[in-house]
Order: C-alpha cells, then sequence, then structure tokens
C-alpha cells in the first residue's frame, strides 16, 4: 500500500469506529486523520511535479545530447573498445608554476599556451596519439 491507500485505509475505520467527535479523544483523533490526509495530498502533489520534472529533465538531457554532438562532433578516433581517449596529463607551467591538465590530443598537437601566463609550452610526446588497435587508421593520424 502506498501513503494515500493507508490514510483512506486510516479514514475508514475510524468512520466504522463511529468515533464520538463530541469527545476529546474524537476531537483529537478526526484532527489527526485530517491533518493526515492534508499531508497525503501535498505529497502526492510533490510526486505528480517531481515526475513531470524527471519527464522536462530527460527531454532537455536529450537535447542537449543532439546538441553536444553537433558542436562536438565525433573526436573518436575510431570505434574499438581499446581506446582510452579520457586519459588527462598533468604538466606544471615553469614559468608561473601553474598546473595543468591536457588530454592526448594537446599533447599530440605538440604544444600550448598557458592559459595563466601565457607562456608557450613545448611537448614531445613520445605515445601514439591514437590507439594501436587494428581498427584505427593510426599511421595516417600520425602523419
Amino acid at each position: 500500500m502506498d501513503i494515500c491507500e493507508k490514510v483512506a485505509y486510516i479514514k475508514g475505520l475510524a468512520e466504522g469506529l463511529n468515533l464520538d467527535e463530541g469527545t476529546k479523544e474524537g476531537k483529537i483523533l478526526a484532527a489527526v486523520i485530517d491533518v493526515l490526509g492534508d499531508i497525503t495530498e501535498e505529497i502526492c502533489d510533490i510526486e505528480d511535479g517531481c515526475d513531470e520534472l524527471m519527464e522536462q529533465i530527460d527531454a532537455v538531457d536529450e537535447d542537449l545530447s543532439g546538441v553536444e554532438e553537433l558542436v562536438y562532433g565525433d573526436d573518436d578516433c575510431c570505434d574499438c573498445d581499446d581506446c582510452d581517449d579520457d586519459d588527462l596529463y598533468e604538466v606544471e607551467c615553469p614559468s608561473c608554476h601553474d598546473t595543468i591538465y591536457l588530454d592526448e590530443d594537446m599533447l599530440c598537437e605538440g604544444g600550448i599556451t598557458c592559459p595563466n601566463c601565457g607562456e608557450n609550452l613545448e611537448f614531445d610526446f613520445d605515445g601514439d596519439c591514437c590507439c594501436d588497435c587494428d581498427d584505427c587508421d593510426s599511421d595516417a593520424d600520425n602523419d
């Protein structure tokens, strides 16, 4: 039973007992049952609102995925499972000692400008700029 059904059951029990609302106990029980009914209505309204919000959030998430696909495209070097292009590399700028996080694509470019001080940073990345799987066209990417 959900909370609405439980409160309805309690109301039914109280009506079946023919509580005398003229007594102190009867007044208290009737008031408690009324408050339970009000709380139940509020909870049901909140649940309905949450359900609507979740549907809207799902719709926005789907729309955002579409926009991300249009804006960023498919940056993967291949569709294989061996690729892990989410690796981040930590580099310290020799001028300002700011820590900069780079992904493999940024390292493959050979250098960047420090976002903190503007210093030109060059990298000699010995790793492959794409995975070594047979599905990739790694040699074409590195030429």
